[in-house]
């Protein structure tokens, strides 16, 4: 695909919004516009989506069930996409709108929103989201991950519903792990994992998003570690790799 191709195509647009009508709305104006929308009614959902479907732009309702808009912008997994988001809400405070542009949130627009108003804030992100697009096809889309190191390693594993499971860590990287459970895991739903790395008696623990799910095993991106964990865990892959 040239980067050609990519300007004449309208964006992946992800609408994060858990009023049905509204979202309706949204959708249906969106692909109006020419672009490709991708609706869901919660968070949790908009994480899923952001793995399977990369999408080019972000609306984002800030008062949602569950996780909030406002944690959702905190996630390092959001941060280091680098997908422009557009928060929204209908009870916001100029405070409140504030607080949003500090967490990565290119623009912010009021409930009531009008169609005029959503389709300027569209063109306004979307030379954003082109030069990320642009950018992601320069380097290639099929970027390489994070160094792995196989290893055998237990993890405690707590679901959504709060069960515990025993299991075994099988690849480490700094930005997720491989492991080996019983638990019935479903791809985009989030966990926590709590596991000492080799060779250290801290144990670490995180909330780590669920990105794939299969008989081999399942696919854990972490969500939540600090910088210094991160840096942590890199020295560690890197010494096992040796």
């Amino acid at each position: 695909m040239t980067t050609k191709d990519t300007v004449q195509r309208g964006l992946r647009v992800l609408i994060v919004e858990d009023e049905q009508a509204l979202r309706d709305v949204f959708r249906d104006f969106v692909a109006g516009l020419g672009h490709e929308p991708i609706a869901v009614a919660s968070a949790e959902d908009a994480l899923e989506k952001l793995v399977s479907e990369q999408p080019h732009a972000i609306l984002l309702d800030i008062r949602l069930p569950g996780m909030s808009g406002l944690d959702f912008l905190e996630l390092p997994a959001v941060r280091d996409s680098g997908v422009p988001i557009v928060a929204v809400s209908g009870v916001a405070t100029e405070g409140q709108a504030r607080e949003c542009l500090k967490r990565g949130a290119l623009d912010f627009i009021r409930k009531p929103v009008t169609l005029d108003r959503l389709s300027a804030v569209l063109a306004y992100v979307e030379p954003f989201a082109r030069a990320r697009a642009e950018s992601e096809q320069e380097r290639g889309l099929d970027r390489r991950p994070a160094p792995r190191a196989a290893v055998d390693l237990p993890v405690r594993l707590l679901t959504e519903k709060g069960v515990p499971w025993e299991s075994t860590c099988t690849e480490l990287s700094a930005s997720g792990m491989k492991v080996v459970t019983r638990a019935r895991l479903r791809p985009g739903h989030a966990v926590k994992i709590a596991f000492a790395p080799p060779g250290s008696d801290t144990p670490l623990d995180a909330v780590a998003l669920v990105v794939r799910a299969d008989k081999s095993g399942a696919a854990l991106w972490f969500l939540d570690l600090l910088p210094n964990e991160v840096q942590r865990l890199r020295a560690l892959v890197d010494r096992l790799r040796l």
